[in-house]
């Protein structure tokens, strides 16, 4: 990577003119050994039984929001201090969805019965702890985790100043660990997405035994923006815990911004198959001029953000569900 990459003038860089079909092979360093190990560490990590909820967006004052959460319905409201709080979406009576109910001040009304329930809970009716990180909301669910709860979810490193957050929501058939792979994959960026990744190459995997630390892939990768122009940078993916992976840039243009990857259990359909949300926080940030313009176009800006997230992961869903089919069906190459 060249050195003036971070203090180019002009972002934009001439990229070569190479067909799909001529790029350099990526499949002899995409050793799935490699990956698999990477993996392993990352789900070995401790998450303190917390989940990512939703953006904190999603959570608007006077209206609950529901939501499935490893088999458990989950519902949140925000009282009148816009402080975000999570119960059970059963209603302790009879059962209504309370996420169809209403907001009432501080406290969640039942339209079934009326029953007013806050919180301070209800006999039969506790509330999660949860934590509002003011770019995505958490809860932690300690009898669906299973581990040692911490006080507060390890929310992964962000640019404090000049940011602009979005974030995008799907689902798909298939696990946590069945996202976080394809992360863990970074060798298939320009095969897999060639709309939006140029001359990628891994510049840096971690071996077995490799302490937390130096535990992370390193690319150097052009942003596709138009034609053969596009945006090189270098930057990192890291697995903070077992249901999160980061990429922040290190070098380059927006050297500082993170793309955090959620992935969210859901539960189970009624054939049994698992599925995920997979829920990405980008926090882009830059010292230039232009990015204070883009900051005060917030509502015309995030949509484009959330687009190219959701484009991306059409095409990684796929690669997750067809993981996930072949580790159930015991056809998993590894």
């Amino acid at each position: 990577m060249s050195e003036s990459m971070g203090v180019r003038r002009l972002p934009l860089r001439r990229l070569p003119k190479t067909r799909w079909e001529q790029q350099e092979p990526s499949w002899q360093g995409a050793r799935p050994a490699l990956i698999e190990g990477a993996l392993k560490r990352a789900l070995a990590r401790p998450s303190g039984n917390w989940f990512v909820l939703a953006a904190s967006t999603e959570i608007r004052p006077g209206q609950p929001f529901g939501r499935m959460v490893a088999g458990v319905e989950v519902v949140a409201w925000r009282s009148r201090d816009n402080v975000v709080h999570a119960a059970p979406g059963s209603c302790p009576h009879l059962g209504a969805p309370l996420c169809r109910g209403a907001v009432r001040g501080d406290r969640l009304v039942c339209r079934w019965h009326g029953l007013s329930l806050g919180p301070e809970g209800f006999p039969g009716w506790s509330p999660f702890p949860v934590h509002d990180d003011g770019v995505l909301v958490w809860v932690r669910l300690d009898a669906v985790g299973g581990e040692e709860p911490l006080a507060a979810p390890i929310v992964p490193e962000r640019p404090e100043r000049r940011t602009l957050a979005a974030v995008a929501s799907m689902a798909g058939r298939c696990e946590p660990e069945d996202v976080i792979a394809n992360r863990l994959d970074p060798w298939h960026g320009s095969w897999f997405h060639p709309y939006s990744f140029v001359d990628l190459r891994v510049v840096e995997a971690p071996e077995e035994g490799v302490a937390d630390a130096d535990d992370r892939f390193v690319v150097d990768v052009a942003f596709k923006v138009a034609g053969r122009w596009g945006v090189p940078v270098r930057a990192e993916f890291r697995c903070p815990e077992p249901r999160t992976i980061v990429m922040r840039i290190l070098e380059g243009e927006g050297a500082g911004s993170v793309v955090e990857t959620h992935a969210t259990p859901l539960g189970v359909d009624r054939n049994g198959v698992p599925h995920t949300a997979v829920i990405e926080a980008t926090v882009a940030t830059s010292p230039r001029p232009g990015f204070g313009v883009a900051r005060r176009m917030a509502p015309v800006v995030r949509p484009l953000m959330r687009f190219a997230a959701r484009r991306l992961w059409r095409d990684d869903l796929a690669y997750a569900e067809r993981r996930y089919a072949l580790r159930s069906a015991g056809r998993w190459p590894s």
